[in-house]
């Protein structure tokens, strides 16, 4: 049985087929432009295939409680021609599939959660931290997606300032100095009219960000105490996790027990960012077996 995913994001869609081992068979990107455009490109691109399931992580926020009339809509999104668009009920006029909805750091926490069984790691729980455009954050505790009224949004809780960053505002239109505000990858630009790829790792923006990004892993274990804290994005990498891990003993000052810190903040498992692809699969395996 073939399985399908989409990774709806900002500036692409990433749809791909895959098997009940989670493997991908095929897989295409589609440039985001129009809803209609884009979502009238993914419809054609299923069509080719049989799938018994299919699960969508999309760019938010979303809808995701199924009493809201506006259950499947991308709702207040700053994606230019993106509000209000009935995401899910465009793709169930066009494919006569089951489809689990939920968001694109949601699809990555899964994505992560399920290789870490597969590798028989034993874990019950696992938050997985987006940061790239945005920031963003799903949980998973004993197989469950966290969230009721709507999905968390890590990606905007507020943090303690670093004392070499006052000046800095913050890019957040809704916060300004949120979590996202201060270390998402535009950050790197309106802090030092460089793009965060021509920012020299020794630079101290690194530093500052991690400052920021440990709180963040801090708030996260002492509120939902996970086996493991993962960070993915296109912001992410081994030497800005090591600075988050040094950030995070000194924050935390040994309050509570955690395990070594190179198991518990650690890379993404799946490479080149597509843990959303092993979660969609999964979840949309999942719900087969409902």
């Amino acid at each position: 049985m073939l399985l399908g995913s989409i990774e709806a994001g900002g500036t692409k869609f990433v749809c791909a087929v895959g098997n009940e081992d989670y493997r991908v068979e095929n897989q295409i990107q589609i440039p985001t432009t129009t809803p209609a455009e884009t979502l009238t490109a993914v419809v054609n691109y299923f069509k080719q295939f049989e799938i018994g399931a299919l699960s969508v992580a999309s760019f938010g926020p979303i809808e995701i409680r199924k009493t809201s009339p506006k259950y499947g809509f991308i709702t207040k999104t700053p994606k230019p021609g993106w509000n209000d668009t009935d995401f899910l009920g465009f793709l169930k006029n066009e494919l006569d599939v089951p489809t689990f909805w939920t968001t694109d750091v949601n699809g990555s926490a899964y994505g992560e959660y399920t290789m870490s069984t597969l590798f028989n790691e034993k874990i019950s729980s696992l938050v997985y931290y987006t940061i790239g455009t945005g920031v963003g954050a799903g949980a998973v505790i004993n197989g469950h997606l966290v969230g009721g009224i709507g999905h968390p949004e890590m990606g905007h809780v507020l943090v303690k300032r670093h004392p070499n960053d006052l000046d800095f505002k913050g890019i957040c239109p809704f916060h300004g100095d949120c979590l996202e505000g201060l270390v998402s990858g535009p950050t790197f630009e309106a802090r030092t009219g460089k793009k965060g790829k021509d920012v020299p790792l020794t630079d101290e923006t690194w530093d500052i960000m991690a400052y920021y990004i440990a709180q963040a892993a801090v708030q996260t274990t002492l509120s939902l105490r996970p086996n493991k804290i993962v960070f993915g994005g296109g912001v992410a990498n081994e030497v800005l996790l090591g600075k988050v891990r040094q950030e995070f003993k000194a924050i935390l000052n040994d309050y509570v027990d955690v395990p070594p810190l190179e198991q518990y903040i650690t890379a993404p498992q799946v490479a080149n960012n597509g843990s959303a692809n092993v979660g969609n699969f999964a979840l949309a395996e999942k719900l087969l077996s409902e």
